[in-house]
């Protein structure tokens, strides 16, 4: 990428980034009287999770790499599942929406997997 070129994972980094900061200030500042403790760390799970991917997607459209978009979706796909499956859940979503997060959880795992293909280029 020449220097006015823009990576579209930055800019993906920062919507997901902001999205995790506002559901982590709603879990402590909305929902903490109004939850299970259980629940609570469930949410705050799917935060972690969150926030920890989002990095990672800001790292990759950071790095002056090819073939990075595999990995950047993987992780995007694991927030959308893992932790939007997590946040349904808590908030009283569907039962049907369980078996959803694992998936996520798959996207992750084949996310961070998917990198050592980079370390290769």
């Amino acid at each position: 990428m020449s220097g006015g070129d823009r990576d579209p994972w930055v800019g993906v980094a920062g919507v997901v980034g902001a999205l995790g900061v506002v559901a982590g200030a709603f879990g402590a500042h909305g929902l903490r009287e109004r939850l299970a403790p259980a629940a609570l760390d469930n949410w705050e799970t799917a935060v972690t999770f969150h926030l920890f991917h989002a990095l990672a997607l800001l790292g990759l459209g950071l790095a002056a790499v090819d073939r990075k978009h595999l990995s950047a979706g993987l992780f995007t796909a694991g927030i959308v599942l893992f932790c939007g499956s997590i946040y349904a859940l808590v908030l009283g979503g569907p039962r049907w929406l369980g078996p959803v997060t694992p998936l996520g959880g798959l996207a992750f795992i084949a996310g961070w997997l998917s990198l050592l293909r980079l370390s290769r280029s």
